[in-house]
């Protein structure tokens, strides 16, 4: 699997734009990929986005990024260093929807399968085998990538988010819920809560 997270300009993959790509193929985790790219012309801005990720106007809408088209198809390259291609991630089908809808606004060829592995619902079900109540706040989940972190033994001091920031800390927390095991170096020192 490849662990997939990207920033946007808003939610809505129509009329928003991809601003960063990062990924970590989960079976050799030393292969990795980030880019970043300036919005596509007319792509809606939504301010309270940049204040997520960090980026400001100036910096989506620089002239010598490349493309959103030229990053996704650099992404698709690289995917074909991967053995599987099937996309995982906290809330993966944002991820997907957002290269998905990039590479039909150009007419790439998409080449991913439909079908994603989401951290949220292996965290939940990992609570759930453990003993504990999944947390909940108006009736619905409250698992975000914090809380995973946290529950997985991951110490986070974080500001705004970032593509390949918030695929690492995935990719560690899938590694620790499905293999009971570490991944990245960046985490060694935080040992896995339920293997005391």
């Amino acid at each position: 699997m490849i662990v997939v997270d990207v920033e946007t300009s808003g939610v809505d993959p129509q009329k928003h734009s991809l601003l960063s790509i990062g990924a970590i193929d989960f079976e050799n985790p030393k292969n990795l990929f980030y880019a970043e790219c300036k919005v596509f012309e007319r792509a809606h801005i939504d301010q309270k986005a940049l204040e997520i990720n960090g980026m400001t106007k100036e910096q989506i809408t620089d002239q010598n990024k490349k493309t959103d088209k030229e990053i996704l198809e650099d992404f698709i390259e690289w995917t074909k260093t991967t053995p599987e291609d099937t996309i995982a991630g906290q809330n993966p089908s944002f991820d997907r929807d957002f290269l998905m809808a990039t590479a039909y606004r150009y007419h790439v060829n998409w080449p991913f399968a439909y079908r994603t592995i989401d951290l949220h619902s292996v965290a939940y079900s990992h609570l759930i085998q453990n003993g504990k109540n999944p947390p909940t706040e108006k009736e619905h989940s409250k698992i975000d990538l914090d809380y995973i972190a946290t529950y997985c033994g991951i110490e986070l001091k974080r500001g705004a988010h970032n593509a390949m920031e918030d695929t690492l800390i995935e990719a560690e927390c899938l590694s620790r819920l499905i293999h009971n095991h570490k991944l990245l170096p960046e985490y060694e020192k935080f040992n896995i809560p339920w293997l005391k």
